[in-house]
Parts: structure tokens; C-alpha cells; sequence
């Protein structure tokens, strides 16, 4: 762990945010897992070749974000595979895009491991009256979903998605509505746990002058703005045990 703001970690804060994607869990792995399932089920009903999917599900992706834009529902994996499977000539085909929507969701989620002690850390802060919120992109459906299946969806006071806030991070509005649910008092320190340099690091230093906590991993670069950089969620337990 790397310290670089003792000042900012000099009282215990007064309200928790946090980000959910790549931040309690590892993304990539899971993705990976529910891409590889999905691309094996469109194999077999289309009877395409490996090498047709993967370019046509990106170039679904990159049009469903263009004209979208910064938007929750700019990562609907629904939107993406009935996209995909027009761009492979097949047209509108509901049921199929909603099975691969399920069948990607399903291997994504038998896939994911939180993070070693992530569980113990929420806990902590549970004991400590501590409240915490959740800030994440995407739509409310598939992270709530997530939160369930982890089960840790108890141990969040609250849930902001871009979906609900109406914009995704860096956006103030997603980090402002969780303070306003949260009726932080005004002068309380605010830590923000996350993954992403720009999304969430320098976001909710923007949105709400939080002190920002990064968690890097295999894919994560820390980030030069961030208050404390750590690997491992044992070491913000014991920040937080330090913390007056």
C-alpha cells in the first residue's frame, strides 16, 4: 500500500463510497468466461465461424456506444448481441439476443470472485457505523444482480447507478445523489474505493473532494491523483483500524 495523502486519512470518514466493476471483484476473467460462452452459443445456433463473431460483436459494441453516448444503457449486452446479430444478417431476432444476454450474464457471474476480504472490510465498517454506498456505471438491474449474488447487498446503505443518476462517472451527479442518500454532514471526510483513473479517482475528487483510495491489480495503473494506491482490501482494514 502507498500512501500519499496522511493528512486526508487523519479522522475516520464519515461516509464510504464505493465503485462495484473491477473494484470488489476482477473484471476481465469474468468477462472473458461470459464472452467465450456467448461466442460458443452463437457458434452453434448460427453455425458461423469463431473468427465472424468476435468482429461483428465489437463492431455492435461501437455502435451501440456511438449512439448512445455516456450513457447506462450504452452497456446493455442485450443491445450489443441484437446489434450483432443483425450485422451478421440475421435481422431482429428478440428471443436469441435475450439468450445471449442471459447466457452471457449467467457465465459472467459463476465466474467472478471478490477480492479477498472485501466482505471483512464492509464488515468493519458496518461495526464502526461507518455508512457506505455503492457508485457504479451500468444499469441498475445487472448490478444489483451482482451485489445479490456476491451477497453484499446488506452491506450497502445505498446503491447509485448511472441509469438512476441519469449520467455516468466522471459525471458529478452519480457521487452527488449517494452523499445526498447518505445525509453526510458537511465537513465529514468522504473515502471513495475504487478502480478507474478517470471514472472514479479523479471523478469523485471533482464531484465531492473525497479522499480516494485505488485499488490496482493485473490491468490497473495507479493513478497519480489518488490519496492512498493498495492491492489488497486487508490494508484498508487496517487503515481504517489506524484512523482516529
Amino acid at each position: 500500500m502507498e500512501i500519499r495523502n496522511k493528512k486526508a486519512l487523519a479522522a475516520k470518514p464519515g461516509a464510504v463510497l464505493m465503485d462495484i466493476d473491477n473494484t470488489i471483484y476482477a473484471y476481465d476473467p469474468a468477462h472473458q468466461a461470459a464472452f467465450d460462452a456467448a461466442m460458443r452459443k452463437t457458434v452453434h445456433l448460427l453455425g458461423i465461424k469463431q473468427s465472424e463473431f468476435e468482429p461483428a460483436y465489437k463492431e455492435a459494441c461501437k455502435q451501440v456506444k456511438q449512439l448512445l453516448g455516456q450513457t447506462a444503457a450504452s452497456h446493455s449486452r442485450l443491445l450489443y448481441f441484437a446489434r450483432m446479430l443483425e450485422l451478421l444478417g440475421m435481422k431482429s431476432q428478440p428471443l436469441m439476443a435475450l439468450d445471449l444476454e442471459q447466457t452471457y450474464w449467467r457465465n459472467f457471474l459463476s465466474a467472478s470472485k471478490l477480492f479477498p476480504q472485501l466482505k471483512e472490510f464492509l464488515e468493519d465498517l458496518r461495526v464502526a457505523g461507518i455508512p457506505v454506498a455503492a457508485v457504479t456505471d451500468l444499469t441498475a438491474q445487472i448490478q444489483f444482480r451482482k451485489l445479490i449474488y456476491f451477497g453484499v447487498d446488506h452491506n450497502f446503505d445505498y446503491i447509485v447507478t448511472s441509469e438512476q443518476a441519469g449520467v455516468e462517472k466522471p459525471g458529478a451527479k452519480p457521487f452527488q445523489m449517494a452523499l445526498e442518500r447518505l445525509a453526510v454532514h458537511e465537513g465529514k471526510p468522504v473515502w471513495f474505493v475504487g478502480d478507474d483513473e478517470v471514472k472514479d479517482i479523479s471523478g469523485a475528487k471533482a464531484a465531492i473532494g473525497a479522499t480516494t483510495l485505488q485499488k490496482v491489480h493485473d490491468g490497473v495503473t495507479a493513478s497519480g491523483e489518488a490519496d492512498v494506491v493498495f492491492e489488497h482490501f486487508r490494508e484498508l482494514r487496517e487503515l481504517l483500524r489506524k484512523a482516529e
